[in-house]
């Protein structure tokens, strides 16, 4: 594949794009630009950054870190991009919130040295529907109404309501395909390098062929378990049939939600009926 065929595979993507992300957070001065922004703390530093390929293997494929940073304080902040509608956003950050304490935490440790846990998660949508860019969830004596600090700071950001703040200017950066914003510097230098240098569009490939080899091996495994239902209660040929059928149908779903375009979906061999039957189960999912 020659290296304008490789720029027109990627052109496509955003930051909001959770593979697009993934190789974009892989840089922490990246990171600390984001969450500068957003904790509206110029002094924040971020000393290393775990990308989701990496987490996976430290936390296990059931949590999803999109990208852990550590910061100079030693807290925990994992930034999280998520485009799905259909999900618990809530329960979905506590849950991550959680795994990080855990397995940042040794057993018999005293809780005193809990380590601090930021939680910093961008939708595209203003899930929580009040018409703000920002929320930050605190825990509140209920009764008194006094705030209590027991470690965790959740902050959920959407890119869809614009309060004309600098972290609303980051959201629509998310939102494009190209970012020219002098205001974050570093994270225009990161995109234009992904997307028009030959290190970044050979990186963002090659993340690319491991999501969609790891998108067709999920696809096949569904795909199986719903043939041999369908086999049972229709007849084995049936649900050969059904099986291949939901394979694909998972594969090209997986794609999507990763933010691969509908050209490179057919370019992978799939039809365009087939792309478009999984874009509508997925639609109707949401």
């Amino acid at each position: 594949m020659t290296f304008e065929e490789k720029k027109e595979r990627v052109e496509g993507f955003r930051p909001i794009d959770d593979v697009f992300f993934e190789v974009l957070a892989d840089d922490r001065e990246v990171c600390q630009e984001i969450l500068r922004t957003i904790l509206e703390d110029k002094a924040l530093i971020v000393e290393e950054v775990i990308v989701q390929r990496s987490v996976k293997n430290i936390y296990g494929r059931s949590v999803r870190l999109d990208a852990l940073c550590v910061l100079g304080d030693g807290a925990k902040c994992n930034i999280e991009v998520q485009r799905a509608h259909s999900d618990d956003h809530l329960k979905r950050a506590r849950y991550n919130a959680a795994s990080i304490v855990t397995k940042n935490t040794e057993p018999g440790e005293r809780f005193e040295n809990v380590p601090r846990v930021i939680i910093v998660y961008i939708s595209e949508r203003d899930f929580l529907g009040y018409g703000w860019t920002i929320y930050h969830i605190d825990k509140v004596i209920r009764e008194n109404g006094e705030p209590i600090d027991d470690g965790l700071q959740e902050v959920f950001v959407n890119t869809c309501i614009d309060d004309g703040t600098d972290i609303a200017g980051l959201m629509r950066c998310f939102m494009q395909q190209e970012v020219h914003d002098p205001r974050f510097p570093k994270l225009s230098s990161r995109v234009h390098y992904l997307k028009e240098q030959e290190g970044g569009v050979s990186a963002m490939c090659e993340i690319m062929e491991k999501y969609m080899e790891e998108a067709k091996a999920a696809g096949i495994k569904e795909g199986k378990e719903a043939g041999i239902k369908e086999g049972k209660a229709a007849g084995m040929r049936e649900g050969k049939v059904a099986g291949i059928k939901e394979e694909k149908r998972q594969a090209i779903c997986r794609m999507i939600k990763k933010g691969f375009d509908k050209q490179t979906v057919l370019d992978l061999g799939y039809t365009e009926l087939e792309y478009e039957e999984a874009r509508a189960c997925g639609a109707a999912s949401v």
